[in-house]
């Protein structure tokens, strides 16, 4: 709870504009993409520097007030949902891209950046920052931090975590810390810059990042093999890994998917087909040409019934802004949609398919899959309502089974979405009673008074999906 008092400490360090406690302004920052969940914050506050967030946190950490920051809400595990109320901390006023050091090949950016922004700013450089979230247009570079986001890229080069090298961080007591540096090594102490990364909000506030830069690729190359049988499209994937080659981006449709997204997107995409595989290669010209002709063979080997190289960089960016697009596409259909990302080892991808495939014949569901499939990522996603109670039932029964089995083939409940509420109540699957306590231990010490995003990654006793009023 919020009194008067409290707010006048606030808005003497933010000034009265940037506190909202409007029920419109509550209820705008209430919820975020995931459609389970709902919760109005007591004020959303959007500091304009590090010292005032510092500043913002004694107070919360004094008075006990959860603090939740939040990006552009594209979460889908319910990580940005304040489900116990207190503040929602906006990055608005913190979006700048405050040096592109050519150098030492770094980026230094505020959290409030958007993903693409900073992406384009980087390319005119000819320079190259390799994740790329779907979300990548609305998302914010905080939060693919505190998310460790992934991306179509993420086969070749990594994920977020893959290229965070030093944060500037408010811990939960209000002191600022800095880690690691513009350093190609540092082995000075606990890495913290990795622990933060993907930590969900709930150990510290990241106010400040150096992010890594490569050099641009010189040339890239884009390509659609189309398949009749869902396992051959599987097996081709574990092929072309097998085969020594790593390509940028081994993509996975699934023909429901391929026939909303085609409905979606009007570009020409094959819905007579059971499954597609969307891959691209970069690199040196020749290495290129020579890795599409060798995952071309390999495909054609594993009976696609097609394999088509995009002839033009419009036909490829075409094939990537589908594929990027599917839950777009998928949530037109029903008023609830149910995007997860259970992920395995690549030489598990067709059991996986199957195992979903079965699961949702078992209990009634639509479940359309997609994903990245060279690196394990599978996306099943389910479209339903979330009024019909007993349908919510079946599917929370479903994606259960479906982590449960993802866990039994050495994969993982998140591979890319992360923990939140969503995914709180399977965590145990992965890491069991005491990886959970360990996980806890760490938390506890950096957070003793729990005000970081709290209800986030630790379930409560029941799992519940509910609509939560304060």
């Amino acid at each position: 709870m919020i009194t008067k008092e409290i707010k006048a400490l606030f808005c003497n360090i933010v000034d009265a504009e940037n506190y909202d406690d409007s029920k419109v302004g509550r209820l705008v920052y209430s919820y975020d993409a995931t459609p389970q969940y709902q919760s109005m914050p007591d004020a959303v506050i959007a500091p304009k520097n590090t010292a005032e967030i510092s500043e913002i946190i004694k107070i919360c950490n004094n008075y006990k007030i959860p603090i939740v920051p939040r990006g552009s809400g594209t979460n889908l595990c319910a990580g940005t949902c304040p489900t116990e109320g207190g503040i929602v901390l906006l990055f608005k006023h913190m979006n700048s891209i405050l040096e592109i050091d050519e150098e030492n090949l770094t980026v230094t950016v505020e959290p409030g950046v958007i993903t693409l922004d900073m992406i384009a700013a980087v390319e005119k450089k000819r320079l190259f920052y390799p994740p790329d979230p779907s979300s990548m247009k609305i998302s914010t570079i905080g939060g693919n931090i505190n998310e460790n986001s992934g991306g179509l890229r993420g086969l070749k080069y990594g994920v977020t975590r893959d290229y965070v090298i030093a944060l500037e961080i408010v811990l939960p007591n209000g002191d600022i810390i800095q880690t690691g540096g513009k350093l190609a090594k540092d082995v000075a102490g606990y890495d913290l810059t990795r622990l933060f990364v993907g930590s969900e909000g709930t150990l510290g506030i990241i106010t400040k990042a150096i992010l890594k830069l490569i050099p641009m690729p010189e040339t890239k190359k884009t390509m659609l093999a189309l398949y009749q049988d869902l396992e051959a499209a599987a097996r081709s994937v574990s092929k072309i890994i097998a085969n020594k080659i790593i390509p940028t981006t081994l993509e996975f449709l699934d023909q429901p998917t391929l026939k909303v997204v085609e409905d979606f997107a009007q570009i020409g995409l094959p819905t007579d087909v059971k499954a597609v595989l969307l891959i691209e290669q970069d690199g040196p010209l020749e290495v290129v040409e020579q890795d599409m002709k060798k995952m071309a063979e390999i495909c054609k080997a594993e009976k696609a019934i097609s394999v088509q190289v995009a002839q033009s960089e419009e036909e490829a960016e075409n094939l990537r802004t589908a594929r990027r697009s599917a839950l777009s596409a998928l949530a037109r259909l029903k008023p609830t949609t149910i995007l997860e990302d259970a992920t395995v080892p690549r030489s598990e991808i067709a059991q996986m398919v199957t195992a979903i495939n079965e699961i949702a014949e078992k209990y009634s569901l639509d479940i359309c899959t997609f994903g990245h499939a060279g690196d394990g990522n599978l996306h099943p996603t389910c479209t339903t309502d979330v009024r019909n109670h007993e349908e919510i039932e079946r599917v929370e029964q479903a994606f259960a089974e479906i982590f449960q089995k993802a866990v039994e083939l050495g994969g993982t409940i998140t591979g890319e979405h992360g923990v939140g509420m969503m995914k709180a109540p399977y965590l145990h699957l992965k890491l069991g009673e005491a990886g959970i306590a360990a996980m806890k231990a760490m938390k506890q010490a950096f957070d003793p008074n729990n005000i970081m995003n709290p209800g986030k990654i630790f379930a409560k006793d029941t799992r519940k999906r509910v609509v939560v009023e304060k």
